[in-house]
């Protein structure tokens, strides 16, 4: 244990026991502070890191176990000891429930207060290498995208092992389905900052109404409903890595909020007062073009400039199909281990007509066919006749389908709609735009016909 790496932090409303406390920890070797107020030491922890907190329980103003709970938010891995008055054991031991390591009672016992914070660092130390083991095995139960035997992928592979080791924002192009969630995931986990969280905010999903609460979080009271302070995915995210999907379906106010926070390193909760500072990597997603979104007024320019100051663009399948043999063995790999089946392989007529559709939902999609054959396939060989029929009709022509006499206008609606997002486009506003109809209309009618992504 490197004691003078080892960061402590003492909050007590006595001065006396704060200046003791700090001493002697201090004599061990240990990097003290020292707070008489639990405020003051919120704002301390907003700049700084700290193993461990030794804290009162009973404070005016901001108790103990608030403390705690607040702490926990942004920096999860931070270590809590609790003081206690005789008196009240019984909080201590509820606050050990809430995530305290443990308690010490009243007057303080300077040898039992060595001992049990060099076991609190000893349990820290110890959860910190069972976090990198879960993100080694993580790795390895994820299958790999980044495979390539094309140039363009292989320079955008160069390109996330480069940026991976520093800490620029950067901006993920591509149409839906490429793997922008799992490029991003990769930069994470190549960086420095691995051992933080990851946290994804897919910012089409977010209701204007509540971006602002989302991001950055909302006090006890901010609105109706409001019931509890309520941490915002900026704090979760802190010394990790924030993946912001779909960056061009932001609100405006929410881009204008996004846009203050990258200059000023800083943001105000829903209803707060106080400045909160985080330590966090951006990485944007976008499946649309946002020079074009910017041209149309509905996406800021100088928020984009913040964004793309790495931007790179991953290729549709459909480009390299020469890499689908290599990411169908990934998957086939990845998942008979996950569904405990047997080794499959494709037959090589099988690989042939992959190789041939243009993949309009890209690498999701063929990862989702490769997981229905390894689950419904018996045989150890996949032959075309397992594969569906949008696969298996490519002899004909794409563009053309055959229509039955006696067919509904309904089953001709249906039919068009599911060749279009097929053999087009998986994109449901370039479908909508290619069938002349809206993409609220487009939506409504594939809810009528049942026609989810994984049924089309």
């Amino acid at each position: 244990m490197d004691k003078p790496r080892i960061k402590i932090l003492i909050v007590d409303d006595e001065p006396g026991l704060c200046a003791g406390l700090r001493e002697a920890l201090q004599r061990e070797g240990y990097d003290v502070e020292a707070a008489t107020d639990p405020r003051d030491a919120l704002k301390v922890m907003e700049t700084r890191l700290f193993n461990l907190v030794i804290s009162d329980i009973k404070m005016p103003g901001i108790s103990g176990l608030e403390l705690l709970t607040r702490v926990k938010q942004n920096s999860r891995d931070t270590v809590f000891i609790l003081m206690t008055a005789y008196g009240t054991v019984e909080s201590a031991v509820e606050a050990m429930k809430e995530g305290a390591y443990d308690y010490l009672t009243k007057p303080i016992d300077l040898k039992r207060l060595r001992a049990v914070v060099r076991k609190a660092l000893e349990f820290q130390a110890l959860v910190a290498e069972n976090h990198e083991l879960r993100l080694r095995l993580q790795k390895r139960s994820e299958p790999s995208l980044l495979i390539s035997q094309t140039d363009a992928m292989r320079a955008v592979i160069g390109l996330v092992e480069s940026v991976a080791r520093s800490d620029v924002t950067v901006l993920l192009e591509g149409e839906s389905g490429t793997g922008k969630e799992l490029v991003a995931r990769s930069i994470h986990q190549q960086s420095a900052r691995s051992a933080g969280p990851f946290v994804t905010v897919n910012c089409a999903a977010v209701p204007e109404p509540l971006a602002e609460s989302e991001l950055f979080g909302h006090v006890k009271g901010a609105f109706t409903g409001a019931t509890a302070t309520t941490p915002g995915r900026f704090q979760l995210a802190n010394q990790g890595t924030l993946f912001l999907d779909e960056i061009s379906d932001l609100p405006p106010k929410g881009q204008g909020d996004l846009l203050r926070v990258i200059e000023e390193g800083c943001f105000r909760m829903v209803g707060g007062t106080d400045l909160v500072r985080v330590n966090v990597r951006l990485i944007a997603a976008t499946n649309r073009n946002l020079q074009q979104a910017v041209a149309a007024g509905r996406f800021r320019e100088d928020l984009l400039y913040r964004l793309q100051i790495v931007p790179i663009a991953l290729p549709p399948l459909r480009e390299r199909p020469e890499d689908i043999p290599l990411l169908v063995e990934s998957f086939l790999g990845h998942f008979s281990a996950k569904h405990k089946r047997r080794r499959k392989g494709f037959a090589r007529e099988t690989m042939e007509l992959c190789q041939r559709f243009p993949w309009p939902g890209n690498v999701r999609q063929l990862r989702n066919l490769v997981e229905r054959l390894v689950i419904t396939c018996p045989a150890p060989l996949i032959t075309p006749a397992d594969l569906p029929p949008f696969l298996t009709e490519l002899h004909r022509d794409p563009h053309t389908f055959t229509l039955r006499p006696g067919m509904t206008l309904a089953e001709v609606e249906k039919l068009l709609i599911r060749k279009t997002l097929t053999h087009v486009s998986a994109n449901r506003e370039a479908a909508a735009q290619a069938l002349g109809i809206s993409r609220r209309t487009l939506q409504y009618k594939l809810k009528a016909y049942g026609l989810g992504r994984d049924n089309l």
